[in-house]
């Protein structure tokens, strides 16, 4: 319990001049008061509050990126699959065309040459005996080859 004095001084016309408040010496008031943060404790959260919004803002800057380079990727497939079944038409064409073009060739030559019409006139030839042609052929092809060395 706390004891306060308090003493008024009065003037001849009862105007209060002066007061005194006086508090005993028994009395212990006790308070915890916030120490105040030393300048390297207030840099040092600075600093982490700046690295923790440069750290958010990176994070939501690379989830951007991959969101549109996952985008390209999907696109880029759908092309690639795209473009392999045009080159496969293409293959399939082209080897159509190059077969109608070698039949359209070979008519061209056949109307132009003559080649399927009738025979005017039939020659008979006889026989001729190459009996002997074949056996001067084979020694000829089997005369001794004499190898060089390295070769």
């Amino acid at each position: 319990m706390q004891q306060e004095l308090l003493n008024f001084t009065y003037d001849k016309f009862n105007k209060l001049v002066d007061y005194e408040l006086g508090v005993s010496h028994e009395t212990v008031i006790e308070v915890d008061f916030e120490q105040e943060d030393s300048e390297k404790n207030m840099a040092i959260r600075k600093l982490n509050f700046t690295l923790c919004i440069l750290l958010g803002l990176l994070i939501f800057i690379t989830t951007i990126s991959y969101y549109f380079a996952t985008a390209n990727e999907i696109t880029l497939n759908k092309l690639s699959k795209e473009t392999t079944v045009f080159n496969d038409e293409n293959a399939e064409l082209e080897t159509q065309l190059d077969r109608l073009k070698s039949f359209n060739n070979v008519d061209k030559s056949m109307q132009k040459n003559n080649l399927l019409s009738k025979a005017k006139q039939v020659i008979e030839v006889q026989e001729v005996d190459d009996s002997t042609n074949v056996i001067n052929k084979k020694s000829k092809d089997e005369r001794v080859f004499n190898w060089a060395i390295g070769y």
